[in-house]
């Protein structure tokens, strides 16, 4: 296979350049015609604001709250926000006692709902269930009236027989019949609807169709070590369109369901079932066909694609140690705005215009290639950013805007590590064709090297760090990748072209390559031949000026051949006395 001239390479890679460019365009576009995209970046909290959401906890009567639990309740909000696509979310602590949550914009639904829900999940076994507000249904089969009056709060409260295990019917005392019969599915939402978990408990399905009364709690959500959504899948792999919840409890979960499930397969009736509660209200109770010992059960509901997606990031992030109720929900204005958005576009153009000062006054019009690259990759970098915002939920904060001005220093740096290697071979007397070549090859790697090390630096600060940080470290991030693309794609190709162009090739002196104007041709090992077009004077400057380019190797050479050279100098003397 013959091998690839420069140029055709060069064209090469800016087709390649080019269907990125377009690819992005299109994916942009094709999100914006279908109401999800925008060809601008959403901005995040300290430059539009947005929602503030205060969740307060339901305690049960003479209980606090202790700074522990509030600190894991906030790590676990945080990884649910994070993990619906939300960025440069805030999320405090307040007096002790509340946890503040503000959000960028307007959130949707499905991230409130991952806020809202505490996803406090308990497995508990029916005792009783029935319709909402007529009749109940008990293990016996008999339907008993609800009452139309209060219950009487002398009623007995305490079993007269110590119940045996969670399903064991003694748990029904007159005083708790009495409060299942009156209970109001409706209110349900508006009440602390919460109990020890080894006390029985009075509630409903979420949608108030059905009422329970259930058994203490047997198995705890926080011995849930994942949990996925789907498809049922039936025996044969066929899926049944029916959204579900898959989840997998540890060695003690595991072990606590296996030992329930086997007690709950032998009874009959309501008591058969057990009800799956989340946040009070029972989300699913299905009857107990088979004793499941793997540990691995399949919570099914009235689910969606995205409730049961929902339902599972709260179960695999963690249940809350404790339920919230959302005390209130505002908008919040932007906390810088606008004025320090421009501010900050204001900082960035100043260091853009001068790059450009600089370029054009080093490397004449060779410093319009790095204009150039400056514009490539800005607009590779802000369609990437547009694209991400969209799709991922990224938002473009005051940090952020400073890691995209950082960027403007660390690209230029690789242009011009590129360029002096070039400029370096024509010193040593190459013609600008191979001093592209050979320029590129010696270039590349400092290039990588640099570029490396601040990748790892951006990726560590961006793991370890949180709230606005993080942005900074995205786009610091984003930005270096798309540096090494630039340098690769454009900034390389286009010297290989203009190495092909009269007025660069024959080294113009507005070129920015003209041998002449680089003052010595460098031959190696601190050998240098001064051009006869210039000064004594400007040949020692250019010589010292190639001196400290010298490569270690180079240098240790130099060294060599002058010890070498001073040897024979002194044997000579020797002899010659």
């Amino acid at each position: 296979m013959a091998k690839l001239s420069p140029v055709k390479k060069a064209w090469r890679s800016l087709t390649w350049l080019a269907v990125i460019i377009v690819g992005l365009i299109a994916l942009n576009t094709a999100g914006v015609l279908t109401g999800g995209g925008s060809w601008a970046p959403k901005l995040a909290l300290d430059l539009e604001g947005g929602t503030q959401i205060i969740l307060a906890p339901k305690l049960e009567s003479g209980k606090t709250v202790s700074q522990e639990q509030l600190n894991q309740a906030v790590s676990i909000i945080r990884q649910r926000i994070d993990s619906s696509g939300v960025s440069e979310a805030e999320i405090n602590t307040q007096g002790g006692q509340n946890i503040v949550v503000s959000i960028p914009g307007t959130p949707d639904d499905e991230t409130l709902n991952r806020i809202k829900s505490s996803a406090k999940l308990e497995f508990r076994p029916v005792l009783l269930a029935g319709q909402p507000s007529a009749a109940s249904v008990g293990a016996d089969g008999k339907t008993t009236p609800a009452p139309s009056a209060t219950p009487d709060p002398n009623l007995r409260s305490t079993p007269t027989v110590s119940p045996t295990n969670a399903s064991d019917l003694n748990y029904v005392t007159p005083a708790l019949q009495a409060k299942y019969d009156s209970f109001d599915c409706s209110t349900i939402n508006n009440t602390s609807n919460v109990a020890p978990a080894d006390e029985p408990l009075v509630t409903c399905e979420t949608d108030g169709s059905v009422k329970y009364l259930l058994g203490p709690v047997e198995v705890s959500g926080e011995h849930i070590t994942d949990a996925t959504n789907g498809q049922r899948q039936t025996q044969t792999g066929a899926s049944t369109g029916e959204w579900v919840v898959n989840i997998v409890f540890d060695q003690t979960g595991a072990k606590s369901f296996a030992t329930v499930t086997t007690r709950l397969s032998g009874l009959q009736g309501v008591q058969n079932q057990f009800a799956i509660v989340l946040d009070g209200e029972v989300i699913s109770a299905p009857r107990t066909l088979a004793v499941i010992t793997d540990g691995k059960p399949e919570i099914s509901g009235n689910f969606t694609q995205e409730s049961s997606k929902v339902l599972a990031d709260q179960l695999k992030f963690g249940a809350l140690p404790i339920s919230f109720t959302v005390q209130s929900q505002d908008t919040i204005s932007a906390t810088l705005g606008s004025t320090q958005l421009v501010n900050g576009l204001i900082a960035g153009l100043i260091g853009l215009i001068l790059v450009v000062i600089y370029s054009l006054l080093q490397y004449r019009l060779l410093g319009l290639v790095t204009i150039a690259s400056l514009a490539v990759a800005a607009v590779i970098t802000y369609l990437l950013i547009t694209v991400l915002s969209w799709r991922e939920g990224y938002r473009l904060s005051l940090a952020g805007v400073a890691g995209l001005i950082v960027a403007i220093g660390i690209t230029a740096d690789s242009f011009i590590v590129y360029f002096e290697r070039v400029r370096d071979e024509l010193r040593d007397g190459r013609g600008l064709e191979s001093s592209v070549e050979a320029g590129w090859k010696r270039a590349l790697r400092t290039i990588l090297a640099s570029d490396t090390v601040n990748f790892l630096a951006a990726a560590v600060l961006f793991i370890v760090a949180v709230g606005n940080v993080k942005g900074f470290a995205l786009t610091l991030g984003l930005t270096t990748i798309v540096d090494v693309a630039v340098v690769a794609l454009f900034t390389h190709p286009m010297l290989q072209l203009l190495a092909h162009v009269r007025f660069f090739s024959e080294g113009h002196r507005f070129s920015g390559l003209d041998p002449r104007a680089l003052g010595a041709a460098y031959r190696g090992r601190a050998r240098f031949r001064p051009s006869d077009a210039i000064t004594p004077a400007k040949a020692a400057s250019v010589s010292r000026e190639a001196a400290k380019r010298q490569t270690i190797a180079e240098r240790k050479a130099a060294e060599l051949a002058s010890t070498s050279a001073s040897s024979s100098s002194t044997s000579s003397e020797g002899k010659d006395s």
